[in-house]
């Protein structure tokens, strides 16, 4: 049986709400945390991106669930240097209970220093040489490095936590699935695609663990629930690379001019029917996934959480 967690967003919250909202994930009986690491939200309409890390010390305090970036890109916007050292101060804090979860990132967030914007491929290698950055700071020996992509000199992480930070690699394709497989103590991706998983396993992944889940718009009336998915969340149907390159929120918003109310209700489960619940999760279930995390789109979280916690985690673990 697999564990089911909760997706803070950080694109739709302030911090106070996203530290209530894991008190209440906890009180619901979620068995973990994923958060979101943006610096600009998808689009205006959603409304918030708070510094991911301050959030996550604010987690410690406040829950004992284990928490996992989703995802973290250390190539641009931060220096891996920089990344290792929030990871192994979160770890700490966590008493252990935090992973890392990277992926190759968006324009969105990455581009804001001007340094341009590397194609998908030359974002994968940048991706590879920072873990090995990272994995080698995590050490907590001192380590210098002269690279394809970055540079350290006589760096040293003096807070560490007891055991090795686990890093976990997102993918949305073959290729991708595979180099997670190569590089990565488990994969992170946001669709059941058993395809995936099993490249994922075939390409060396084995029994790392697989994480996924689905974003769902919980309310007691289903036509307001999907206008409000549809609303704050048109861009997840945004195909291909699209979501890649965008740089600004304004982008997404008008690219998602072109996402229909039928296209967000084929993919995103709304309104209080448990079975539409139920069968969104257990399409996770299915496909091999280890932890399945949701993620209530909209303001009314504690319904959301009442609803799940009575009607929805407990049909999932019987």
């Amino acid at each position: 049986m697999p564990d089911f967690g909760y997706f803070l967003s950080c694109e739709e919250h302030s911090p106070a709400e996203l530290v209530d909202q894991a008190r209440m994930a906890e009180q619901a009986g979620f068995d973990s945390l994923w958060i979101s690491d943006h610096y600009h939200p998808w689009n205006d309409r959603q409304g918030e991106s708070p510094f991911v890390w301050t959030v996550i010390g604010a987690l410690s305090q406040a829950v004992s669930l284990p928490v996992e970036t989703a995802v973290t890109c250390p190539l641009v916007r931060t220096h891996p240097a920089v990344i290792a050292q929030a990871a192994a101060t979160s770890a700490a804090q966590l008493g252990g209970r935090f992973r890392l979860g990277v992926g190759t990132g968006e324009a969105l967030n990455e581009h804001i220093l001007g340094t341009g914007w590397p194609e998908a491929s030359v974002r994968l290698d940048m991706l590879e040489e920072a873990l090995q950055i990272i994995r080698r700071l995590l050490t907590g020996e001192q380590t210098s490095h002269h690279g394809r992509h970055y540079t350290v000199e006589n760096a040293r992480l003096y807070t560490l936590p007891d055991e090795p930070v686990p890093i976990d690699v997102s993918a949305f394709g073959p290729q991708a699935a595979e180099f997670a497989a190569r590089v990565g103590d488990g994969l992170i991706t946001t669709m059941p695609d058993t395809a995936l998983v099993e490249r994922f396993r075939r390409g060396g992944g084995g029994a790392k663990p697989v994480y996924g889940g689905p974003k769902v718009c919980w309310g007691p009336d289903r036509q307001q629930a999907l206008r409000t998915a549809h609303r704050l969340w048109a861009n997840e149907q945004l195909p291909g690379e699209l979501p890649q390159i965008l740089p600004t929120p304004r982008h997404f918003e008008q690219a998602s001019e072109l996402v229909t109310e039928d296209q967000v209700a084929a993919s995103v489960p709304c309104g209080d029917d448990p079975d539409t619940h139920v069968e969104a999760l257990t399409a996770f279930v299915d496909a091999g996934f280890d932890t399945v995390y949701v993620n209530q789109i909209g303001k009314d979280q504690r319904g959301f959480f009442d609803f799940y916690r009575t009607k929805i985690l407990p049909r999932l673990r019987a």
